[in-house]
């Protein structure tokens, strides 16, 4: 069988797929690729179906040896790739031999790469799905050195193109656009305005649940308790500290904060981009 071996794994490395869809009714969220449009594009690449499992890497750092020779692509967060010691492009077909290994470097500006093989890393799924989801602890463990992964059949489907031409990550300001959230009139008459108008900064604290953001405060105009309600991915939570948690792939089923707005679906892949110390704007469009 073709495997993968672990050689590094920067600070963050773990096995995505789309998720779980579907199963928040038993406390189980979707989780999955942060970055779905990348995570897809690094499967199509190699031919494999979009779900196909494959690796996320959180700011690079990741190294891997092939066991047997391997077709393989490299997409979301543009880093410096090397193949047997040769530099190699993001976004385009790698051949990968048999005992050669691949290394990620950290990347300019983005935050999250996908290391897609050809045939899907085959490990055992969980509820239907080979996702790593770090809040509820499913899914296989985020990946560690020494680990080797299978490698599954190759699908009959061979890689149509050599190199897919993909706009850079933004590396300075993101802009988000955002729908009024569910709780929204739990703020000032101005928040939703202060929440459009104003830059906010993402926090160190932030992972694959969320990112905490930096900025002007969103004061509320009712201070009771909100029983805990449904929770979505791109919901904008504002905790008592009146600055707001936007929720990501990993993020709780329910929360007991109020939502003031949500990032339209289309922009969480932008979102899954962003990086400590960068700048987010957000824009308020309806009708989505």
């Amino acid at each position: 069988m073709s495997c993968l071996e672990i050689l590094a794994t920067g600070p963050l490395a773990t096995i995505q797929d789309l998720g779980r869809p579907g199963l928040a009714g038993i406390g189980v969220g979707r989780s999955g690729a942060a970055d779905a449009g990348s995570f897809r594009l690094a499967n199509r690449l190699v031919g494999n179906d979009e779900g196909a499992a494959a690796i996320e890497v959180t700011f690079g750092g990741l190294a891997v040896r092939a066991t047997r020779d391997l077709t393989a692509a490299v997409t979301g967060a543009t880093c410096p790739i090397t193949v047997d010691g040769r530099v190699a492009a993001a976004n385009s077909v790698l051949r990968i031999p048999a005992g050669a290994e691949l290394r990620m470097g950290v990347p300019g500006c983005g935050l999250r790469s996908y290391l897609a093989v050809r045939g899907g890393v085959a490990v055992p799924p969980v509820l239907g799905s080979r996702a790593t989801d770090v809040l509820a602890g499913l899914g296989p463990e985020p990946l560690t050195g020494g680990a080797v992964l299978p490698v599954g059949p190759p699908p009959d489907q061979f890689p149509q193109v050599d190199v897919a031409p993909v706009a850079v990550c933004p590396a300075d300001e993101i802009v988000l656009r955002v729908a009024p959230g569910p709780r929204h009139d739990w703020f000032v008459d101005d928040a939703l305005t202060t929440l459009v108008s104003e830059p906010y900064e993402v926090t160190a604290d932030s992972n694959r649940i969320g990112m905490r953001l930096d900025g002007p405060a969103l004061d509320r105009s009712r201070t009771e308790e909100l029983p805990s309600e449904g929770m979505v991915a791109g919901a904008l939570q504002v905790p008592p500290s009146a600055r707001p948690t936007l929720f990501l792939a990993d993020h709780p089923v329910t929360g007991g904060y109020p939502v003031i707005a949500v990032v339209a679906a289309a922009d969480l892949d932008a979102a899954a981009q962003a990086r400590p110390g960068q700048r987010i704007r957000f824009r308020l469009k309806k009708g989505f």
